[in-house]
């Protein structure tokens, strides 16, 4: 995001548990960047618990919800932040269509648990999603120790409006890892695989898996279905 524009509130949803049906939907796929993956065709019924999950990106009432399923180490979770996210908070999350619920994913290696942890911590200053797109601008090679606690403590006190002290106190209190671990259980109990993966749910509650870094034109397809649905 650009240093000149304007932040966007973000509100914790009042109901976070989704139920949703996933449903055999058919997207165009043009252009697929991520060396797998695409839309899941497969029927399942689930009752997701995001309580634990990120604030809500957006408005609580937008018709649309994205569930996101990531990893901070993850290079195809890196370039759909990148590349795609903007693309959908421009078009979509800003005119109050779609709302976007993060989950944790940690399965890239040992300091991915860390580093989600540590996305809490900036949640309590209110700097969630500030923070989440800075580790994803920052991101180092996978495994390569760059999301190591001390990293993760030079890397916060970079963004601006962060209190270092505070969130290097609540990094290293440990609080937040088990709640990083349920997001993981619910993550793998939704049929996430691998990161990222993204379940799109309309108004009617039925939802559409999407699996990789898959470009803008896919998540529009399913989005523009889903608002007509």
């Amino acid at each position: 995001m650009g240093k000149n524009k304007k932040e966007k509130p973000v509100r914790k949803s009042k109901t976070k548990f989704i139920g949703i049906g996933i449903i055999a939907t058919i997207a165009a796929i043009i252009g697929i960047v991520a060396a797998s993956g695409g839309v899941d065709l497969s029927p399942t019924k689930t009752l997701m618990d995001t309580n634990n999950g990120s604030p809500v990106l957006g408005s609580d009432d937008a018709p649309v919800t994205i569930i996101e399923f990531g990893d901070y180490q993850c290079p195809f979770c890196q370039r759909w932040n990148l590349q795609t996210k903007p693309l959908i908070e421009q078009n979509y999350i800003d005119s109050g269509q779609v709302k976007l619920i993060y989950i944790d994913l940690p399965i890239v290696g040992i300091d991915s648990p860390k580093a989600h942890a540590s996305s809490y911590c900036a949640d309590e200053q209110g700097l969630y999603w500030q923070y989440h797109d800075h580790l994803y601008k920052n991101q180092g090679h996978e495994n390569d120790g760059w999301a190591r606690a001390e990293k993760l403590k030079d890397l916060a006190s970079t963004l601006p409006g962060l209190d270092s002290a505070k969130f290097n106190e609540c990094l290293d209190s440990g609080k937040y890892d088990s709640r990083v671990q349920q997001n993981k259980n619910v993550a793998t109990k939704s049929g996430a695989r691998s990161t990222p993966t993204f379940i799109i749910i309309g108004p009617d509650g039925d939802g559409t898996q999407i699996s990789g870094a898959q470009p803008y034109s896919v998540f529009q397809s399913v989005i523009e279905e889903k608002l007509a649905s």
